[in-house]
């Protein structure tokens, strides 16, 4: 006896990604939406890759209670249009039973048969011998842990036993609930499929998060996965692939600098090199460096910005080298020397907060910034 199924989950369709600001020549929030619902097909395809028949989804499957019906139907049909698979649904935290009951009436409604969303605590046989103990969340924050049925759940001798569950394991999320990690020993099963976190963790050999598909944060610093999970009998560990499916990597990356570093290069060296297009950047500069070696990362910014889906450069940990020259560069006399030093005297000021002091830095920084552009 072998079987061998697809786990994911937190495919959050429908996120908006109002955290990313949308450049006006972008659509950078459109392609991060567009491709959570093409992770459907990547699901698929890994399925039919893997002659797997079952593709589990372990929660979340929708962002919100109240996904827009254009967001719904085009899931339901994406699905319908793998034929090869059935697709295992339990809601998460964000689609839970009782907030999406008009989500989940639908989808019971106008779901095609490969389609199954499962709303009990109560097995379900995915194959001879193989059955499925799903554990559908019902509030998004009751406080209990979904999985404590698990262990009452009853199943026929020597048939393996399958856990779909959407919760933490530890206090990382807001689900409500917490699973024990020895859930798989106490309950008797021989894999724990689980969603809420959105990135690949093995929490044992038979309890694995396999995170979102794609990406939504900058914390992981890899792009989503799905587990392809193949168990040749009951009792038996199973075996793991992970294949990566994600279309965007969310990368983020520190920028040491000096007041000698050439900040270019520094910031050239640290970017990746392909597929720029599809990566989300966000790099933190730190160190100390002059107003000048600040412009020109700013022009080096903007100049290589366009590349990348999404870039970021962040000032707030990089200390600023003041120089005479610097500051006469924005003007030798005037209003503008006037205000450059009263910025350049906050930014030192022993006597203000910290924020304060950041605050004249990076307004000093813009100024100078605006005046090298400008001529």
């Amino acid at each position: 006896m072998s079987f061998e199924f697809i786990h994911s989950s937190d495919l959050h369709l429908g996120r908006r990604f109002s955290n990313i600001p949308q450049p006006p020549d972008g659509n950078i929030r459109g392609r991060l939406m567009e491709a959570r619902h093409a992770a459907i097909s990547r699901l698929a395809k890994v399925a039919r890759e893997r002659d797997a028949k079952h593709i589990l989804l372990a929660g979340d499957t929708f962002d919100t209670a109240t996904p827009s019906a254009s967001v719904v139907q085009q899931a339901l049909t994406a699905m319908a249009d793998c034929t090869h698979v059935c697709w295992w649904i339990i809601p998460g935290n964000h689609d839970n039973l009782r907030d999406a009951e008009p989500l989940w009436e639908k989808v019971l409604r106008d779901a095609p048969q490969n389609v199954r969303l499962v709303t009990d605590n109560a097995p379900i046989e995915l194959s001879a011998g193989v059955q499925l103990l799903p554990c559908p969340v019902a509030f998004r924050s009751s406080g209990r842990d979904p999985t404590a049925e698990l262990a009452s759940m009853p199943t026929s001798d020597g048939d393996l036993r399958i856990g779909l569950a959407h919760a933490g394991v530890v206090d990382f999320t807001d689900s409500g609930g917490h699973i024990p990690p020895d859930r798989d020993r106490s309950a008797g099963l021989d894999y724990l499929a689980l969603g809420d976190w959105h990135g690949r963790i093995a929490v044992s050999p038979r309890t694995h998060y396999s995170g979102s598909p794609e990406q939504d944060r900058f914390k992981h610093g890899k792009r989503g996965v799905c587990l392809a999970v193949s168990i040749v009998a009951p009792g038996a560990e199973p075996k793991i692939d992970e294949i990566e499916i994600g279309e965007f990597l969310w990368a983020k990356a520190e920028l040491p600098l000096l007041s000698e570093t050439n900040v270019v290069e520094a910031l050239e060296g640290i970017l990746p090199e392909s597929d720029r297009r599809n990566v989300l950047m966000r790099v933190k500069a730190t160190g100390w460096s002059s107003l000048a070696q600040q412009a020109e990362l700013r022009h080096a910014s903007v100049r290589l910005g366009p590349d990348f889906g999404f870039m970021d450069l962040n000032f707030d940990d990089l200390g600023t080298t003041y120089d005479e020259a610097d500051i006469d560069e924005i003007d030798k006399a005037g209003a503008l020397r006037l205000a450059a030093n009263r910025l350049k005297d906050d930014a030192e000021s022993e006597t203000l907060s910290t924020d304060e002091r950041s605050v004249s830095a990076g307004a000093l920084s813009r100024l100078y910034a605006y005046i090298k552009e400008a001529e």
